[in-house]
C-alpha cells in the first residue's frame, strides 16, 4: 500500500474518531435534549462515515467494502429514524422540567 493511502487512511480514521468525541462531549455538555440529539447525530453519521471511507483501502476485496459502505448507512438511516423519533415524543411532551 502506498504511503498516500496509509496516511489518507490513518487521518480520516483520526478525524472520524474525534466527531465521536466531539459528540460525547456535546451530549455532556449541551442544554436541552434536542440539541444533544442533533450533535450526537451529526457527529455519529460524519464520524463513522470517515471512519468507513479510512478503512475502504484495507477492506482486502471489493466485497468486504461493500459491506462496510452498507453497515455505514444502515446506520444512517437507524440514527436518522430513531431520533427523529425521540424528538418527536420529546415534542409532544414538552420540554423536560
Amino acid at each position: 500500500m502506498s504511503l498516500f493511502l496509509a496516511l489518507f487512511s490513518g487521518i480520516t480514521i483520526a478525524v472520524g474518531v474525534v466527531f465521536f468525541i466531539a459528540g460525547t462531549v456535546a451530549l455532556l455538555r449541551f442544554p436541552d435534549p434536542l440539541s444533544r440529539l442533533h450533535a450526537l447525530t451529526k457527529a455519529d453519521s460524519l464520524g463513522l462515515g470517515l471512519i468507513v471511507l479510512g478503512l475502504l483501502p484495507w477492506a482486502g476485496g471489493w466485497l468486504a467494502a461493500l459491506k462496510l459502505i452498507l453497515v455505514w448507512l444502515l446506520v444512517l438511516l437507524a440514527g436518522a429514524t430513531a431520533t427523529q423519533m425521540i424528538a418527536e415524543r420529546i415534542r409532544r411532551s414538552g420540554p423536560p422540567q
